[in-house]
């Protein structure tokens, strides 16, 4: 096992691959999103402040950087136009399978 080696691995990878994330909260913020979505209920502005990922000072400074990085997306609810859905964009999806490809690989030849 070459625990360090494997952890230094996935850690260039996301320095090269994700710079959008560039602290813990920007990566809680993203997963966050993107779990809800991938369960079928996106996430509003309200229900991303009550995860209390970081201080929602932080998730607003964050979120703006990440949507306008276009990590992130906001749509209108079909239903409700008064709330926005965060959702995490199909160019952040690819990326962040690409990173889940890396570490699902890493893991497998470092971490036995």
């Amino acid at each position: 096992m070459k625990l360090f080696t494997g952890l230094k691995k996935i850690r260039d990878f996301e320095r090269l691959q994700l710079p959008f994330l560039k602290s813990v909260c920007d990566f809680d913020i993203v997963i966050e999103i993107g779990y809800a979505e991938e369960q079928g209920q996106p996430l509003t502005l309200k229900q991303l402040f009550l995860l209390n990922t970081c201080s929602r000072t932080t998730v607003r400074r964050k979120l703006a950087g990440l949507i306008g990085q276009g990590i992130v997306v906001r749509r209108k609810r079909a239903n409700d136009h008064r709330a926005s859905l965060l959702m995490v964009s199909p160019s952040g999806v690819k990326l962040l399978s690409k990173y889940g490809g890396a570490v699902t690989s890493i893991s497998v030849s470092h971490f036995k």
